[in-house]
């Protein structure tokens, strides 16, 4: 695995980690930081050539002051694709991350992206489907809403070292920065959805409580060509709960969503 640093623009440089060869596979973590799809980026990495980035503002990357919603993040995403010269990109976002990658692709001009993984990604605005103020949550709160097993994953904060509660609170300032107003959503995005043809996969935890598999739904229904896979006994992070069935239904979109013609 290759760690660089990329400049986007003259103030903002990307932490960027890169791995294995095929097709280009774009990896973006949620509120929790990096170590959310480690695993699935190493998994992807024997198939394909992940990159992997570390949103700025998380783990303590550099964040300009101006950067302040989740379009600059997903300009400076497609700007980086662009300046790589990749084609056929597969984005896949987990929760936030997942909401950087549909607003990647409503803005993907050059037609980069072929397709998407959104993986209980939060990002619109579902009436009846309200998303859970996670803010809100003590770590008790966290657990039950963002696991199937929320006995099996609870960190009792005073068991956690002063540094990883340091790294948490300040990822959590940056996401506040970004997502809290509106909260968690951009109120335009459902309607652009439908514009998007590139194949959606939409997988959602059956137990997930911060965006519920109705949101899932919804969100999947509002894609040009969306479909959404429920995994059992899974949260908000089914690829760290339910890793296996998480990395086959994925494995199974990058093969059947690659076109070579588009890497010409």
């Amino acid at each position: 695995m290759l760690n660089d640093t990329s400049a986007v623009y003259a103030d903002l440089s990307l932490t960027l980690s890169e791995a294995g060869a095929g097709r280009p596979v774009l990896i973006l973590h949620g509120g929790g930081g990096p170590a959310t799809v480690a695993g699935l980026a190493q998994h992807l990495s024997r198939i394909a050539h992940t990159l992997t980035p570390v949103h700025p503002g998380w783990d303590g990357t550099h964040r300009p002051a101006w950067l302040t919603g989740i379009d600059d993040l997903a300009l400076a995403y497609l700007h980086t694709l662009r300046e790589r010269g990749l084609r056929d990109v597969l984005v896949v976002g987990s929760s936030l991350g997942g909401w950087i990658a549909a607003e990647m692709a409503v803005r993907d001009n050059a037609g980069s992206i072929t397709g998407l993984v959104l993986i209980d990604a939060v990002g619109v605005e579902v009436e009846t489907e309200p998303i859970t103020d996670f803010f809100a949550l003590d770590a008790r709160g966290v657990a039950e809403h963002s696991w199937h097993d929320s006995d099996r994953y609870y960190l009792d904060p005073a068991d956690v070292p002063s540094e990883e509660l340091a790294r948490r609170q300040t990822n959590m300032a940056t996401m506040r920065i970004l997502a809290g107003d509106p909260y968690m959503h951009d109120p335009k995005l459902l309607r652009r959805l439908g514009h998007i043809q590139a194949p959606a996969l939409l997988l959602w935890g059956e137990s997930d409580r911060i965006v519920t598999p109705a949101y899932g739904a919804a969100y999947a229904d509002a894609f040009g060509n969306g479909r959404l896979e429920v995994i059992p006994k899974a949260g908000h992070l089914p690829q760290i709960e339910q890793p296996e069935p998480t990395f086959a239904l994925i494995d199974a979109h990058l093969r059947q969503t690659s076109n070579p013609f588009h890497q010409q």
